[in-house]
């Protein structure tokens, strides 16, 4: 393999296949997504009953397109994960106006009520209360982390990479 300057060797199969490549086990599922744009809006309209079992909720074109290779995808490659279905559900109440249960819907790297974070800014420490409903800063209470991480150093600031909780799951503590 031969390398001209500032290209980095890859591992063979590393890149996306390319039109008209060899795209192996995702060759079929390709062609599928290629024939959509071919089918007339009948064509696209059978299609969905086979895929979906009931008929297709509209004309749009662009609209059964776009959930039919969403929907070859998941049967070919799977659908979200138990969880993530369960939170777009539960997402979905909220926005509905359903009512939920906060705790389903908070975020899961929210430590647990009661939590005390300790963060130092400029040599001075400073403590936060993680609550029920919101954070305890300095005797007053914020929804978020990032409130708290712009009133102690008066910039915007992402609050879960500020206190460190960025990329910590619930499972892993």
């Amino acid at each position: 393999m031969t390398m001209g300057r500032g290209t980095a060797a890859k591992a063979p199969g590393s890149e996306p296949p390319h039109p008209g490549g060899n795209a192996g086990p995702d060759a079929p599922v390709l062609r599928r997504l290629a024939a959509l744009k071919t089918m007339s809006v009948t064509e696209l309209k059978g299609e969905w009953r086979t895929l979906f079992g009931a008929a297709a909720p509209n004309n749009s074109r662009p609209f059964l397109e776009l959930r039919l290779a969403w929907r070859i995808q998941e049967l070919t490659y799977g659908g979200p994960s138990r969880d993530t279905a369960r939170m777009l559900d539960t997402l979905a109440d909220e926005v509905e106006g359903n009512e939920v249960r906060a705790r389903i819907v908070a975020d899961p790297r929210r430590p647990i009520a009661g939590t005390r974070m300790i963060r130092e800014w400029n040599g001075v420490e400073h403590a936060v209360t993680v609550l029920r409903d919101g954070f305890e800063f300095e005797g007053r209470r914020y929804k978020s982390l990032s409130a708290i991480a712009r009133a102690i150093t008066g910039t915007r600031w992402n609050g879960w990479r500020f206190f460190g909780l960025r990329g910590i799951r619930r499972d892993d503590r």
